[in-house]
């Protein structure tokens, strides 16, 4: 098992969409952990966007994001995605990927920084 890799991040004008991938191959079968996608902005602590059960495939999305963002899995890539639609400028930050073993979804990505195997992040600005 190695660490998560991001990729996908960039550069996008409000309204316009980005899509992220997390190539965690290693953790995917792993039925006591989840997936999730973490974001940290400048000042600001760092917290749970959007995370995917592997026991159940179940989701949690923090409020400021659901209806816009949606998480899925590859499992022919091995890859767990984040689609980002409808972008705001307060969308900006690092986007971190993180496979953590977990008994409760909710709980652990609404944590911010729950113990498990870290990506070193993805620049996402939103930006006109």
């Amino acid at each position: 098992q190695g660490r998560p890799v991001e990729s996908g991040g960039g550069l996008a004008r409000p309204g316009e969409s980005l899509r992220l991938a997390c190539a965690v191959s290693g953790f995917l079968d792993t039925v006591h952990y989840a997936i999730g996608w973490f974001r940290e902005a400048p000042g600001k602590r760092r917290e749970g966007v959007s995370c995917i059960s592997n026991r159940d495939g179940s989701t949690y999305y923090t409020n400021s994001v659901k209806g816009r963002f949606t998480i899925s899995r590859d499992n022919a890539k091995k890859t767990v995605d984040l689609q980002m639609d409808t972008l705001e400028p307060d969308d900006t930050a690092v986007y971190y990927c993180s496979a953590f073993p977990t008994s409760d979804l909710a709980a652990s990505c609404n944590h911010g920084y729950p113990p498990g195997h870290w990506g070193a992040g993805t620049q996402v600005t939103v930006s006109s």
